[in-house]
């Protein structure tokens, strides 16, 4: 075999493909591998560049081969995509992302620890039982008003459906559905109980590290925001500025520029939407708080003033993501603008 300088290894569940090339470009060899042996095939090879498509899996891969002495590079599967010849298919995969890694232009994502992972997982299970605790609380209300039975929207709405469904002395509903019913309830107790156990481990997550807190003291930003934000942003050196993060969470305009004529539309979305999603929800939180209470922000005041209450929300999520950025970076804490009065 050559000598090997830079691989694309293209990963699946159990079929991978390597595509090798030496020091001046040259095809090595293209392999395929089964999931089995794809360890023992990189632990014969000597130290090399190794490119990978960033997905659920990759970061275990990496881990792996960053521990037999390769150097690993993890990419987005869309920056990698312009790289792919006519074709699709697992070796010209693993090929284009032996091209793509070797760029100097390319954009990498850092591998992330297990623990970041376990941290992450809470936040995806979190949204999985919201939604099951949603689609239970909805069943109940649908089947229970095809009998006549209705309350109102809310928590305190469904604790009087459940009360109705307990009482076995309530002649409004059939022996079935009852016991239909006292299945879903037992269902949406026991998702009710899995929640909290898991804002507590969330809560606890973001805690127990001085980043953590740190973090926590920012208006807008609970425990939800910085236990994900250090979970999903492993290197925040990666990014050269705040603007850089933002643009990478997708809260900045897209552009459509053309011709020297800059042409700015709505915001990307792309990148996090668990972060866009609650950067948004937190600055809402702020915005609420300012027009009950007001504020010492004068920018925010002003931009209330004369666009809407979902505009401002972006824009101060936008910030929001700027100023954890810097905190990230630069090991400091947060300080509250010099308040200053503005004309009404």
């Amino acid at each position: 075999m050559k000598s090997v300088a830079t691989i694309g290894l293209d990963i699946a569940k159990s079929v991978f493909y390597v595509h090798g090339i030496d020091a001046a470009g040259q095809v090595a060899f293209r392999q395929r591998l089964t999931r089995g042996r794809v360890l023992a095939f990189f632990e014969k090879l000597a130290p090399c560049l190794i490119g990978l498509e960033a997905c659920g899996n990759s970061h275990y891969w990496a881990r792996e081969l960053i521990a037999r002495g390769h150097e690993v590079r993890l990419m987005p599967a869309q920056y990698v995509k312009p790289y792919v010849k006519r074709g699709k298919n697992d070796a010209a995969d693993a090929e284009a992302i032996c091209e793509a890694v070797t760029r100097p232009t390319m954009r990498f994502v850092p591998v992330k620890t297990p623990e970041q992972q376990s941290v992450m997982m809470l936040h995806r299970v979190r949204l999985m039982l919201n939604r099951q605790r949603t689609q239970l609380s909805n069943s109940i209300r649908s089947h229970l008003s095809e009998f006549g039975i209705v309350a109102p929207i809310g928590r305190r709405g469904i604790d009087q459906l459940l009360a109705i469904v307990a009482n076995i002395e309530d002649t409004r509903l059939p022996a079935d559905a009852r016991l239909c019913l006292q299945m879903l309830a037992a269902q949406l107790a026991v998702v009710k109980e899995q929640i909290l156990e898991n804002d507590r481990r969330v809560r606890a997550s973001a805690r127990q590290t001085d980043l953590g807190r740190r973090l926590m003291e920012i208006p807008g930003v609970g425990p939800l925001i910085a236990s994900a934000f250090i979970a999903s942003v492993a290197d925040p050196a990666a990014f050269k500025t705040g603007r850089d993060l933002s643009a990478w969470i997708g809260l900045v305009p897209k552009q459509k520029s053309s011709g020297g004529k800059e042409r700015l539309g709505s915001i990307s979305k792309a990148g996090n939407r668990y972060l866009r999603q609650m950067l948004v929800v937190g600055a809402t939180a702020v915005i609420r708080y300012a027009e009950r209470y007001g504020t010492h922000r004068p920018w925010l005041i002003q931009l209330m003033q004369r666009r809407t209450v979902k505009i401002a929300a972006v824009a101060l999520a936008n910030k929001l993501a700027r100023i954890i950025w810097a905190l990230m970076t630069s090991g400091e804490r947060y300080r509250e603008p010099a308040v200053a009065e503005v004309a009404a």
